[in-house]
């Protein structure tokens, strides 16, 4: 039984755990601090619990809250060094906020910092794993950020949208919850008065890509529609449902999972978990492009030999992660490489028959093997 409408996600049969992101202009208006919308917010999350489900919460806001303590311009967003500073404030602030809102309903509140990198590495991730199902077991509601206060640009998710997607993953949630400042995807730019809401979507295409206008609207936080069609991706690959809905009003869940009013992504799969983390990763260390016979064998379910290889681009080594595209530009898949990117251009194009004669030692089976590729 999967999830196909909003109300799903508020029936633990279906739904036995959510991840619940919150973005900066939810939790801090003109005045400060939402706090008696997040402490209704804090009280749905209270009634999921009592329900049976599982609860994790992804909330942004310490940049923000930090540069209202520290008086910084800008909401603390004018630099990186800003950025950190204000983070490393407002993690404080932010955390003890859950905690004594989460107090009040009886629930206990456990903060757990990420950088991109915890979710790219393949053990930082399986710790990530076990830490949020541990805290799950014991009852208590992970509230869970991007640790801005050590994070560069580089090194960034730059977004909570797929922070929480990526988190959603590790800890195998059945869908992830957006609270967003607007009611859903629309099928233009919800300012244009012929706008329509898009109710449920099943797959990410270039036309429901086209529907998003990017940026946000509060001047608060990093992500836009854009930022949230990638979350949904991401989602999708480990079979997890998205939804986003209006968090600006009142009781925001029920009011969006009774009435039906949002967006609900629809997962048209569901990969195995190593594969949905190799398909989700954000950080890539390079790309093969590959000819049209390449790309459909990998449909197929093959390996990535070296004769439909056309372009190496990047510099990576054995087991790096790389991005497999076709000619015009599309991410095809993500796989990890048994050749380094030297090794990579020199076989390239090349049949399997030559291939010990150029590396000089016995050549492995393929250039990505299919049980270490994601197709997107």
């Amino acid at each position: 039984m999967g999830i196909t409408a909003l109300s799903d996600l508020a029936k633990s049969a279906i739904c036995p755990r959510l991840v619940v992101k919150v973005g900066s202009a939810l939790l801090i208006g003109a005045d400060g601090t939402r706090r008696a919308w997040l402490a209704g917010l804090v009280a749905e999350l209270a009634a999921a619990r009592a329900r049976g489900q599982d609860v994790i919460v992804v909330s942004s806001g310490a940049i923000a809250l930090g540069a209202a303590k520290l008086g910084l311009p800008k909401g603390g967003r004018g630099s990186l060094a800003d950025a950190q500073a204000a983070a490393a404030v407002g993690q404080i602030a932010l955390a003890g906020l859950w905690a004594e809102l989460l107090a009040a309903e009886g629930l206990v509140a456990a903060q757990l910092l990420l950088t991109l990198e915890d979710l790219e590495d393949r053990r930082r991730y399986l710790n990530a794993t076990a830490t949020l199902g541990r805290l799950l077991d014991a009852g208590a509601i992970p509230v869970v950020n991007e640790n801005d206060s050590v994070a560069t640009r580089e090194i960034r998710f730059g977004d909570n949208d797929r922070l929480a997607a990526r988190v959603a993953q590790a800890a195998q949630a059945s869908a992830v919850l957006l609270l967003s400042d607007v009611e859903g995807l629309y099928d233009r730019d919800p300012a244009d008065a012929a706008a329509r809401l898009v109710p449920v979507v099943k797959g990410i295409t270039p036309a429901i890509h086209a529907m998003a206008t990017g940026g946000s609207t509060s001047g608060l936080g990093s992500g836009g529609m854009t930022s949230k069609l990638q979350a949904a991706e991401i989602a999708d690959l480990a079979g997890i449902a998205l939804a986003i809905i209006n968090g600006t009003k009142d009781s925001p869940i029920a009011r969006a999972l009774d009435g039906s009013i949002g967006t609900l992504f629809v997962p048209r799969r569901k990969t195995g978990a190593r594969k949905a983390w190799l398909g989700g990763r954000l950080r890539l260390k390079g790309a093969l492009t590959v000819d049209a016979g390449a790309a459909k064998a990998l449909a197929g379910g093959s390996s990535l030999l070296a004769a439909g290889i056309l372009t190496v681009d990047g510099e990576f080594r054995r087991g790096d992660a790389v991005a497999v595209c076709d000619k015009v530009g599309r991410v095809l898949a993500h796989g990890l490489v048994e050749y380094d990117s030297a090794d990579c251009a020199m076989l390239r194009g090349r049949q399997s028959g030559e291939h010990a004669a150029l590396l000089g030692y016995a050549p492995r089976p393929a250039i990505i093997h299919r049980d270490q590729l994601a197709l997107l």
